[in-house]
């Protein structure tokens, strides 16, 4: 008998610790709130946020501007063991006017980046590869040759061939991080060559998602711009945001993406793109004249926990009439997601939109999401397997990233 007690005694002790432990494991490492809001974790008794009320009271009396502020907060178990550290990001109260209008992009490489590599055949007609050992790799960028910095094909040309076939010390960027080699060019056909196919530039069509009045920054597409070839995220040193026009629509089918085709030849350069992330890309507004305005002007961005399971409605360009508003249903929020921009699960309802387009398509990325007169978030992929639906980010994400430097 006492043996069964104790058997008992220790699988409900050892239920309780799996609870326990599981309860931690949800907590997310890091959550972003708006100033002011109160911290929000789920969690059962015994787990405590530490110093949570003077954190609180801390969040209304600081003006932290336009910066974002990283605090730290400890869950505790039973007032007395730390059981886990969370990173808090506080982003201050921001209001932005959503637009939904087509755009083109135009995004210029920090460096030359390299998208294939190839044999050489020199004048001895013998298959060389210079770039063998360098360290060099698809989706790495050059920006410098024997010291002298290098923006596009033609200056990396140049400098390769100023080289006359001697050794030159080439500076490029893998994944972030500046490294160094050495490789000697190979001449073919009186050029001389590293054997490295390269690119400087890359265009698209998206969505432009707002921007911010005070401010003038704007956010568009809700994912980042990678490269065909390489299939990385551009390292860009610069670009352009400019009026596009819509040719075409092609519907979206199950296992068949649609997308919008347009075109930004002649099209108005309207702001200057400086950031790249995976979130989407980042700008300064230079002019509002091309903007498309829709019914909304200023709206405040709503903290994840303020979003519904509910009917929403977003805004989108899908043809040259303008942008228009439509609407969905979000199906599930996943609350403590910070790490991509997969944060909710989104439908498309409005039948007017379907008929247009079969639902999302490539180039509505970034259209921006409307619930209960507040930005809460944009359209970032579509599901392959039924293009009614797809994923959005949260909204603060956004903001996030636009306050980073």
């Amino acid at each position: 008998m006492k043996k069964n007690v104790f058997r008992i005694i220790t699988i409900f002790i050892l239920i309780v610790i799996y609870i326990y432990v599981c309860n931690i494991e949800t907590i997310p490492d890091n959550i972003v709130i708006f100033e002011g809001e109160n911290i929000k974790l789920k969690t059962i008794l015994g787990l405590n946020i530490e110093g949570t009320d003077q954190y609180k009271t801390a969040l209304t009396s600081v003006s932290f501007g336009n910066s974002i502020d990283t605090n730290k907060v400890n869950v505790n178990l039973f007032g007395n063991i730390n059981v886990k550290t969370v990173n808090v990001d506080i982003i201050p109260t921001t209001t932005v006017v959503p637009i939904g209008q087509a755009i083109g992009i135009k995004l210029y490489t920090k460096g030359v980046l390299v998208v294939g590599m190839s044999e050489i055949e020199n004048e001895k007609k013998e298959k060389i590869k210079p770039y063998i050992n360098s360290g060099i790799d698809e989706g790495d960028s050059i920006i410098a040759v024997n010291n002298n910095e290098v923006s596009n094909t033609n200056e990396l040309i140049a400098e390769i061939n100023r080289s006359e076939g001697e050794k030159v010390d080439i500076t490029y960027l893998k994944n972030n991080k500046i490294e160094k080699t050495t490789i000697t060019p190979e001449k073919s056909k009186n050029e001389y060559k590293l054997g490295l196919w390269v690119r400087d530039a890359t265009a698209g069509v998206g969505t432009l998602t707002f921007y911010e009045p005070s401010t003038n920054m704007f956010m568009a597409l809700g994912h980042g711009i990678s490269d065909i070839d390489t299939g990385n995220i551009v390292n860009i040193s610069n670009g352009e945001l400019v009026t596009a026009n819509i040719l075409s629509i092609v519907k979206g089918q199950k296992d068949k993406p649609g997308e919008i085709r347009g075109s930004i030849i002649n099209g108005k350069n309207i702001g200057r793109i400086y950031k790249n992330t995976n979130f989407g890309i980042y700008g300064l507004l230079t002019t509002k004249g091309e903007i498309k305005y829709l019914n909304y002007s200023e709206l405040q961005v709503a903290p994840r926990n303020q979003i519904k399971e509910e009917e929403a409605s977003i805004l989108c360009e899908v043809d040259n009439e303008g942008v228009k508003e439509y609407k969905i249903q979000i199906e599930k929020i996943h609350l403590n997601n910070n790490e991509n921009n997969k944060s909710m699960l989104i439908k498309v309802t409005d039948e007017r939109l379907i008929e247009k387009t079969g639902g999302i398509i490539q180039g509505m990325s970034g259209a921006p999401i409307i619930q209960n007169g507040k930005f809460i978030g944009a359209i970032t992929n579509v599901l392959v397997k039924d293009p009614t639906q797809g994923y959005a980010v949260f909204g603060d994400i956004l903001i996030k990233q636009m306050r980073e430097v």
